[in-house]
């Protein structure tokens, strides 16, 4: 069974007032049945006293993944019954509430089946292979009662199946554990199944690797260098927030990402990515990622998700320091832990900047803005979205590498955006006081010792462009860019269902100019039929300036239009060594990456 914490119980109550039971006796059903128990008189809810109803509502969100899913949507077969099962009255109010007249009976007792068929790490999953599910997806909350603790009993369909979870084990139970509060719960997933674990230690305190799916991850490959990125992280903040840990990692077919809990995270990647050096370097700025936001997010944390509204949205302009920072450090602390090298770490920079400065977004909504509007856009894309959008993650570590080596220019490196990071775990992290925007620029100020009201103007809260070079060149670097060999038509086209479609028309580009929309069906250009995998090789036979005839099906009817090329489009962005540096750079280099420029 699972090597969960081991925790005593209250002596004063020996039981929590809310409890749920969660089985799946049909996992090809995909369907979760949970039976939700309340002690009516347990329960101090004001609500609850004056109406005589329980209201019981379902989270809208995950924290971590900032966009309103429903969960409720997932929600079927519906019932509440008194504790001598006589069923009892109720009603739905709102799409995610619903109301239960408790008629002054003692125990309500709530059944309910949720549709599990969606594998991320924010939603649930359930087949004839394991189950898993996050509680945000799962369970209801009490209103003013989501500071009770709640106990959780799992009854897995097989005899062979496995718990595994962060929350503690009630002692002397079978697959029973408690979560203090509702938030805990929530932040506390569950893999059911046959997944193998794998025990380690890291400073002398308990970690697992739970794995699911088949693939060729190697544990006992995988593991030591976890155990790096652990250690690089741990000595970073100055030790480890826990006792206890847990990777769940789930091997899918082309799945990938990761949310971050207090005690565990969840991470999904692509069964046969661990094998091939590239995708290995990037599953493990993956685990570095996740395992970052121990700290920040998760308890160094912006004022509006202190305490979380899980019925709707809660914004904050702060997610490109939540988020992007986390994105810079994912990126720099495999490097410090020697999972890879110097080449590694400047190629994926470069990559990083090439997404941002062929991202026209970028000259559109700030950043601050696109932390704020997370939950309308970034996860909402569409055809326009290069166009208006730039991604939090993105830009927000630009900005860090930014604020990195301001700081490291100016104090020769005795002085970093590390201390940044510690100062604000020192200030708000160990308390887990959420800290507001103006307070953040304070503590990246103190540090610095700057005054950067025009820093945040232009390059947060605006859309000046970033100055790469006038920031690397201290460190005796620079940006090479390289364009393509054709001329830029403006826009994107993929095959789907053997045709050739548009996908994305860039703003003022040569296409949107000309008429052409994203949808259309791309036939021929100058008469001859062109697929997607061809087309740059078909520009190649052109020069900017050239007039070509683009032949669309728009909405089913043929056009034909007139397109005028434009110069070559940027292809990469590569970070270089500048020429002859001069000893100061050589050594402003060495003092952030820790290896010597002539090495690279």
């Amino acid at each position: 069974m699972t090597e969960a914490r081991i925790v005593p119980l209250s002596p004063t109550i020996t039981t929590p007032a809310i409890q749920y039971k969660v089985s799946m006796p049909h996992p090809e059903s995909h369907l979760f049945e949970v039976s939700l128990s309340v002690k009516i008189e347990q329960l101090t809810s004001s609500l609850l006293q004056t109406s005589k109803k329980l209201d019981l509502k379902m989270p809208v969100w995950t924290p971590g993944s900032y966009l309103v899913r429903e969960y409720a949507k997932h929600l079927q077969d519906f019932c509440a019954y008194s504790e001598n099962e006589r069923p009892l009255p109720w009603q739905k109010l709102s799409k995610n509430h619903w109301q239960i007249e408790t008629l002054g009976v003692s125990e309500v007792i709530v059944q309910y089946r949720i549709f599990a068929n969606e594998l991320t790490v924010r939603t649930n999953h359930l087949d004839s292979t394991h189950g898993y599910f996050n509680g945000a997806a799962l369970f209801f909350y009490i209103p003013e009662c989501e500071k009770n603790s709640i106990r959780i009993k799992v009854i897995p369909p097989k005899y062979d199946w496995q718990v595994t979870t962060s929350l503690p084990k009630i002692p002397d139970t079978e697959n029973t554990f408690e979560a203090e509060d509702f938030d805990t719960l929530v932040d506390s997933p569950f893999e059911i199944g046959s997944h193998q674990l794998y025990p380690f230690e890291v400073q002398g305190k308990k970690h697992q690797l739970a794995i699911w799916g088949k693939g060729n991850a190697e544990p006992e490959k995988l593991i030591p260098d976890i155990q790096k990125i652990i250690e690089v992280e741990a000595d970073f903040f100055g030790g480890l927030p826990y006792e206890e840990y847990l990777f769940l990692l789930h091997i899918s077919g082309k799945g990938f990402g990761g949310l971050e809990h207090k005690f565990s995270c969840t991470l999904n990647y692509p069964r046969f990515g661990f094998r091939n050096k590239e995708k290995r370097d990037r599953f493990m700025q993956l685990v570095a990622h996740e395992f970052f936001h121990l700290w920040n997010v998760k308890r160094i944390r912006p004022k509006e998700l202190e305490f979380f509204d899980y019925q709707q949205e809660n914004y904050t302009p702060s997610l490109w320091f939540s988020e992007g920072t986390t994105s810079y450090y994912d990126l720099l602390i495999p490097l410090r832990a020697g999972i890879y090298d110097l080449k590694t770490f400047l190629k994926g920079l470069g990559k990083e900047i090439t997404l941002f400065l062929t991202t026209i977004g970028r000259k559109v909504q700030p950043v601050s803005e696109s932390s704020f509007d997370a939950w309308i856009k970034l996860y909402r894309r569409d055809a326009n979205s290069n166009n208006c959008q730039i991604s939090y993650y993105l830009k927000g570590a630009m900005i860090s590498l930014f604020l990195d080596l301001l700081i490291r220019e100016k104090y020769e490196n005795q002085y970093s955006l590390d201390d940044v990071m510690r100062k604000m775990w020192d200030k708000f992290g160990k308390s887990e006081i959420g800290f507001t925007p103006e307070q953040l620029k304070g503590v990246i100020e103190e540090v610095a010792e700057l005054d950067l009201d025009e820093f945040f103007e232009s390059y947060i809260d605006g859309v000046d462009e970033l100055p790469f070079d006038e920031y690397l060149r201290h460190f005796g670097l620079r940006l090479k860019k390289e364009d393509n060999e054709w001329p830029d038509l403006g826009m994107n086209v993929v095959s789907e269902n053997n045709k050739e479609i548009i996908k994305f028309v860039q703003y003022q580009g040569p296409a949107q100019l000309a008429g052409l929309n994203a949808g259309d069906e791309l036939l021929a250009i100058d008469g001859f039929r062109v697929n997607a995998d061809k087309l740059s090789d078909r520009l190649k036979d052109y020069q900017p300036g050239d007039v070509l005839e683009v032949t669309v099906f728009h909405q089913d009817e043929l056009i034909t239009h007139q397109v005028t090329l434009a110069d070559p489009s940027p292809s990469r962005y590569q970070v270089v060594p500048v020429k002859n540096p001069t000893a100061k750079q050589q050594e402003n280099f060495a003092g952030w990456l820790g290896v010597s420029l002539e090495s690279f």
